[in-house]
């Protein structure tokens, strides 16, 4: 009898060691994605911003190269803190503080609603200035563009760090100490939920509702011009705009759609934390701007 209760335990140890192993590989699989995920997005939004900065002219009256500018400045603030993402990766634990930790998970959030606040400017602005026939739409006054721009970056930078203090940043309830971006815990109150539900079905909506339009738009130019619209500068523009559009689809649709999802199932917070990685691709967006003489001009 001693000797059956004794190999029981043996098994159940080995049960237990060998799904405590499968536990750790797959949260090494996870952490090895994110680091290549994000060290990816760190130097290719490196180069693009140069890149852009260098090649491109704006005038500060135009509403659109306003919305490009503080998308520009989102991608670097949010490339200023992936480092540190980077680092906790490498390392596997955060030595960092708790207040950093806070700070850098907000900053990728800041980035994802900051770059789709300016991707609606942007395609809202050349929407209305294909339907009016006007070149662009411009502000009467330097001045209420910088206004216009700080009270969007108060806004967000006041509101998001404040969601992730009090709703996502209470570490009492978790034990290691260690580990950072593991708030989704949290997310039991029938309020988070329900903002949570509603953030992601307004970005999602949007999104393809836009998406349609600048397709529906596209299709009304070939319908013009034939294959004469390759030619007229109004179609390489609304081109662009598709590919802010498609940049939405790809790279926004899908997180939202997992989250919803997410926020009933708590333990993939592994892989939502993939999802969210893959929305830092949009720092690809300033490619939509380069065209065929960019790098000959860059390094002129």
């Amino acid at each position: 009898m001693t000797a059956l209760l004794v190999q029981s335990n043996l098994t159940s140890g080995n049960v237990s060691g060998n799904t405590t192993q499968k536990l750790d590989g797959h949260t090494n699989k996870n952490r090895m994605v994110l680091l290549s995920i994000d060290t990816v997005v760190l130097l290719s939004g490196v180069l693009c911003m140069v890149v852009t900065v260098r090649v491109l002219q704006f005038t500060t009256r135009s509403l659109t190269a306003i919305a490009v500018l503080n998308l520009i400045f989102t991608h670097f603030l949010f490339l200023v803190t992936l480092p540190f993402r980077i680092h906790y990766y490498v390392v596997g634990k955060w030595t960092l503080g708790d207040g950093w930790c806070k700070v850098t998970s907000s900053m990728i959030h800041i980035h994802l609603y900051m770059s789709f606040i300016c991707y609606v400017v942007i395609l809202v602005t050349r929407l209305l200035a294909f339907h009016k026939r006007a070149n662009q739409v411009e502000f009467h006054r330097r001045t209420h563009a910088l206004l216009c721009s700080l009270a969007i970056w108060v806004v967000v930078m006041v509101v998001v760090p404040c969601i992730v203090h009090f709703c996502y940043g209470n570490r009492e309830e978790q034990q290691d100490t260690s580990k950072c971006f593991e708030f989704g815990h949290q997310i039991k109150d029938g309020h988070a939920k329900a903002f949570n539900y509603a953030i992601s079905a307004v970005i999602i909506a949007v999104s393809v509702l836009l998406t349609g339009l600048q397709a529906h738009v596209l299709l009304q130019l070939y319908r013009e011009y034939g294959h004469g619209c390759y030619s007229q500068q109004v179609f390489g523009a609304q081109v662009k705009s598709l590919c802010f559009a498609l940049i939405m689809m790809v790279c926004f649709v899908p997180y939202h759609m997992f989250r919803m999802y997410y926020i009933t199932n708590l333990k993939l917070q592994p892989t939502n934390e993939v999802f969210l990685s893959l929305t830092t691709l949009n720092c690809l967006d300033m490619l939509t701007f380069l065209g065929k003489g960019t790098w000959v001009k860059c390094y002129k």
